[in-house]
């Protein structure tokens, strides 16, 4: 971890394919700006995975700091010097931090797990032991993730239910495998399969596939069940209309965004994230595109 600096520039960036829609810039700047970071700089950068390994070579020592969204999570994780147990478990790393000095080499960091721990809780799903998760990529690894931590703080097992189209990857069965966690998997859309759950994670888009537009139903006596759709910046989903049509509670991807935003922060800079600066820079960008969208109607 890095500690803040003054007088000397520290840049950080997002990294990843398409990148244009990235709201990484505005939570990290907010953030900056709340701790007097004025050295600090953070940007946007169209990278994809073929370009990936020149990039990162390229970077000075200027660099500490690097945020990754798709596709470059599991490029990133195997360009990294050092893994936290959290991201070789799920294969993925969201964030790049090299350690003090020039010549350090990169720490791999996957701070979706604790962006999807913390949605989940803040809407009311502190017991997520029976969980549907909407894909098998590497958000929805790191969703299985929280789930172990869950259960392991709990000391007890837990239950995941994959919904996916075709298969699951196999890397993400050997992770719940290795977590020992009780897996079941149904095809894309047939929720009556998957019943007796708290709390579903959605981490595809929904227009990517059918059949997202329908909940399972929710475990008895697990109090109000949750829906954390990861998915942000389009409006309102059908999963999102869904949950709340029966009673569920909806945590939005940008809860997810703001939290696994905010770890980065403390990961980069050494300074706990100011979260409510960023939740009110994150809201203004959120209404502006809001706004844009409505007026090209």
């Amino acid at each position: 971890m890095l500690s803040e600096a003054t007088g000397v520039a520290r840049r950080c960036a997002v990294w990843g394919s398409p990148i244009g829609h990235s709201l990484s810039p505005v939570l990290h700047r907010a953030a900056y700006a709340a701790l007097d970071l004025h050295d600090w700089t953070y940007d946007r950068r169209e990278v994809d995975e073929a370009g990936f390994g020149d990039a990162l070579s390229g970077l000075d020592g200027s660099w500490v700091g690097l945020s990754l969204t798709m596709p470059l999570k599991e490029v990133a994780l195997h360009s990294a010097a050092v893994a936290t147990p959290v991201a070789a478990a799920t294969g993925a790393a969201n964030t790049l931090v090299r350690e003090a000095g020039p010549e350090a080499g990169w720490t791999a960091h996957n701070t979706d797990v604790h962006g999807i721990t913390m949605a989940l809780r803040n809407a009311g799903c502190d017991d997520p032991s029976d969980v549907l998760v909407v894909g098998s990529g590497a958000t929805a690894r790191s969703a299985l993730a929280a789930v172990t931590t869950a259960a392991a703080a709990r000391g007890s097992g837990a239950r995941v239910v994959l919904m996916v189209r075709d298969r699951v990857r196999p890397e993400t069965l050997d992770q719940a495998a290795s977590a020992g966690l009780h897996v079941e998997t149904v095809a894309m859309g047939e929720w009556d399969a998957a019943t007796d759950v708290a709390a579903v994670v959605s981490t595809v888009p929904p227009s990517a596939l059918p059949g997202l537009d329908r909940l399972p139903r929710a475990r008895p006596g697990a109090g109000r069940p949750v829906l954390l759709d990861v998915v942000y910046g389009d409006g309102e989903t059908p999963l999102q209309q869904a949950a709340r049509a029966q009673g569920w509670a909806v945590a939005e991807g940008t809860d997810m965004l703001l939290h696994q935003a905010g770890e980065q922060v403390r990961l980069m800079t050494g300074r706990e994230a100011p979260l409510e600066a960023m939740a009110s820079a994150l809201r203004a960008a959120l209404s502006a595109a809001e706004r844009d969208r409505r007026s090209h109607r």
